[in-house]
């Protein structure tokens, strides 16, 4: 298929890592942003046909799994409210926060719904005027956009019974967050193509001038993750830190126009906490004021908020790069994707779920 078989062609993918091999002559450590793109380096064995002087390490890059514990408490707080159809995507069922998830509290009689897009939720909300459907709304760049025109659909359609809890969060803000960390070993990104193709990469380029550091787009498939690692790597060796496109076919430097239009007619930038991560100075988006009314946090003011709970899982260390899956004490014994402790475990995207499938033999 075009597009796809020739990025997955095992004879190219040999050539790059050959190229790779031929290339590295000191260590280097590389970042991928994106939990997609673990989950493909790990499925494929690209981590295992680099050199060994070449380490991969798996960033925030799932966005359910960096979402606020004390987020998603407010999302099950809204979905035990009488009267409210709680929606979102199916990954962010399963993820705990403090007081359980999403799936217990529709085990417990909550009207929690999966959807597939925002305006699914729209539609639920104009068939059922006498009930509140309030949308989760997470995800990067990627998702933004569709909660943007949620909103502007519910607004043409004069709905008074739709909200949204914004959990939305920025990529860029959080690659310079891990940059300027005391502990920082990263020095070079693969940044996520899905992202890109919103964003473009412009926004990149100040970072990878005051970091010091390459930033390659990247797609997902195997001879694209290869393509991205050796423009990395060509960058670090030759002492060049630029921004770099290797995923020509989908991404474009001003990204898609419309898009961003829609976000910033919708939503305004706001400092975000991360899972495992803290506070991060404009890494979210938040309703506009323009737009509050369809904010569920002011419309219900029902949130709880947890204390962190102690415990064996390690994720926060794992989405900084500082770990991996398998240091945790409780990988693949205590927590499984079956009962999983943490986001990183419970999550299609996540590090630990990635490793537990490809890797587990190994760990």
């Amino acid at each position: 298929m075009k597009y796809v078989d020739e990025y997955r062609d095992p004879a190219a993918a040999r050539r790059l890592a050959g190229a790779i091999r031929a290339l590295v002559t000191r260590p280097w450590t590389i970042m991928e942003i994106c939990g997609g793109q673990t989950h493909s380096l790990l499925r494929h064995g690209i981590d295992q046909m680099l050199p060994e002087g070449v380490t991969l390490l798996h960033g925030p890059g799932c966005p359910v799994c960096v979402t606020a514990a004390e987020v998603i408490d407010q999302a099950i707080a809204l979905a035990a409210t009488p009267g409210v159809i709680l929606c979102s995507f199916g990954d962010m069922l399963r993820v705990p926060g403090e007081t359980g998830s999403l799936l217990a509290a529709k085990a417990r009689g909550a009207d929690v719904r999966m959807v597939y897009s925002p305006l699914d939720a729209v539609v639920l909300a104009k068939a059922h005027p006498e009930r509140e459907v309030v949308f989760f709304a997470v995800g990067f760049e990627t998702t933004a956009p569709a909660s943007a025109i949620a909103v502007l659909a519910a607004e043409e359609a004069g709905l008074r019974n739709f909200s949204l809890l914004v959990a939305h969060v920025l990529v860029p803000p959080a690659i310079a967050a891990l940059l300027a960390a005391p502990d920082n070993r990263v020095q070079g990104f693969l940044a996520a193509g899905h992202v890109c193709t919103v964003m473009g990469y412009d926004e990149y380029e100040p970072i990878a001038r005051r970091f010091g550091v390459p930033i390659v787009v990247t797609g997902f498939e195997p001879v694209d993750l290869l393509q991205g690692i050796l423009s990395c790597l060509r960058q670090l060796e030759a002492g060049r830190a630029e921004v770099e496109n290797a995923y020509g076919r989908s991404v474009r430097p001003g990204g898609n126009a419309p898009a961003q239009a829609a976000l910033r007619q919708v939503f305004a930038v706001v400092p975000r906490v991360w899972r495992g991560m803290g506070e991060i100075p404009a890494s979210g988006l938040d309703l506009a004021p323009a737009y509050a009314r369809f904010d569920a946090r002011t419309r219900f003011r029902s949130a709880v908020a947890a204390p962190a709970s102690a415990g064996p899982c390690i994720s926060g260390e794992i989405l900084r790069g500082r770990s991996r899956p398998t240091a945790c004490p409780a990988f693949g014994t205590g927590c499984t994707p079956e009962h999983p402790l943490g986001a990183t475990m419970v999550s299609s995207e996540g590090a630990c779920a990635a490793y537990y499938r490809y890797r587990r033999a190994a760990a």
